[in-house]
């Protein structure tokens, strides 16, 4: 029997339209005016705002070997709530995702954990052998992508060599799979952190100037250039500092694929206004001043941003608690991934239907989920949202999935609650709260 969506304004990249979705076997089988359907179940949705699922394709999971800091469980909890239906989890994990036997197995842990579909990446460096061949496998055995981080990060991995890069992007653009890259360049951040040790400084503006915006633009500018001589498929995660941006529109005047992507760390906050929040915006790279964030946000708003995504990455409170030069870097939002975005729009920052270009559809197509993730067309799995456009709420302690309740947008106040959830046509999330009794999320291919 299906399922009957009856009223609700399907907020399109182009357009806002009130129609009625029909959803039989998991997938939407119409989308119109006053669809008829005698024999299915009808949830009114009059009064919401209904988008496709948030698809996020920057999650750090913490499974396996760091479950200390959060385990897939409440993270993908966390997700639903914010409007998210599916994730794409990072390789920095213990052990790092770097070989088919490690993919499949986490992939065999994390089956059965997740509140919503999920899909992994495997980690790029230079693995000590055929770097082709190793890629390819991974390949062959599920990655949706590879996660490249050029400077220092959570399990300290090592950049990789000209080659390695220069062999995935090549690859990428034959398999069509995509390279993320933390773009900052090592070197720089060594060089900046050092001096701004050896002056006893500390603190956000400190941070910033230990990883200024040089090490970006460098990164970033090596990554393009490789990609533009491939035409290869490149990702720079996080972007923080909107001069880099630049290069991005010089690159997508030739053959490369290269994309950018936001967090709401960097569009919400700067070291300037948001100075008292202190670790719990401690982010590689660094959150910089309110022109710069002013400038990224205008970026989003002309579409020189492909994607808005969290890089939600929790930490325990010893470790993300403590002087500022000892804290670990990441911030938890993917519970109010949409609502965020949603406020945004609301108050006229950007529109709606930015809100399901940034969030659904374009990361599904980046990554090669669509039209079945990211979209509403008949076909797609039914994953759907219903956002209620009127609700007003601050962001309290008690209401966080995660294992350590930290996050900075507590006693923010939000617009725009995620009222029902729908993953693959199964009410997830009702009234806003979860309403299934076990986990529904399964691995993609």
């Amino acid at each position: 029997m299906g399922v009957l969506l009856r009223g609700g304004a399907i907020v399109f990249r182009d357009a806002v339209v009130e129609a009625d979705i029909l959803v039989e076997e998991g997938k939407v089988a119409r989308v119109g005016k006053s669809v008829d359907s005698g024999y299915s179940k009808t949830i009114d949705l009059r009064g919401r705002l209904v988008l496709p699922g948030a698809v996020d394709p920057h999650v750090h999971g913490r499974e396996p070997g760091l479950e200390y800091k959060d385990d897939f469980y409440r993270t993908t909890r966390a997700a639903v709530l914010g409007g998210v239906t599916t994730v794409l989890d990072m390789p920095n994990t213990l052990p790092p995702v770097d070989s088919p036997p490690k993919l499949l197995e986490k992939k065999s842990l994390l089956s059965g954990k997740s509140y919503v579909d999920f899909a992994l990446y495997a980690v790029l460096y230079d693995y000590g052998g055929d770097v082709e061949s190793n890629i390819v496998e991974l390949v062959k055995s599920g990655a949706v992508g590879f996660k490249a981080f050029m400077a220092q990060t959570t399990g300290n991995l090592p950049p990789p060599s000209f080659k390695t890069i220069y062999t995935a992007l090549e690859l990428s653009r034959k398999l069509g799979f995509t390279v993320v890259f933390h773009a900052e360049n090592r070197e720089c951040v060594e060089f900046f952190t050092s001096r701004v040790l050896a002056e006893g400084r500390d603190g956000l503006k400190a941070h910033n100037d230990a990883r200024p915006p040089l090490c970006e633009e460098l990164s970033i500018e090596y990554i393009a250039s490789i990609a533009e001589a491939v035409g290869g498929r490149a990702y720079i995660a996080h972007l923080g500092t909107a001069s880099a941006l630049k290069t991005i529109r010089k690159s997508r005047r030739g053959p490369a694929e290269v994309y950018v992507e936001v967090t709401p760390t960097h569009l919400f906050f700067d070291y300037e206004e948001r100075g008292e929040l202190g670790t719990l915006i401690k982010v590689n790279p660094p959150v910089r001043d309110s022109k710069n964030r002013a400038k990224l946000w205008r970026a989003v708003a002309s579409g020189l941003v492909d994607v808005v995504a969290t890089d939600h990455a929790p930490h325990a409170e010893y470790e993300k608690m403590v002087e500022f030069s000892k804290a670990a870097a990441g911030a938890t939002s993917i519970q109010h991934l949409v609502p965020l975005m949603m406020t945004s729009a609301l108050e006229g920052a950007i529109p709606v239907t930015k809100v399901a270009e940034l969030c659904s559809e374009k990361p599904a197509k980046i990554f090669g989920l669509y039209p079945v993730k990211g979209s509403l067309l008949p076909g797609a799995d039914a994953d759907i949202v219903a956002v209620d456009p009127s609700a007003e709420y601050v962001v309290s302690k008690e209401s966080l999935e995660y294992k350590h309740k930290l996050t900075p947008y507590v006693g923010r106040k939000l617009r725009g609650r995620v009222d029902k959830v729908l993953l693959r046509g199964e009410m997830v999330v009702d009234g806003g709260a979860i309403v299934v009794d076990k986990p529904l999320g399964r691995p993609l291919r």
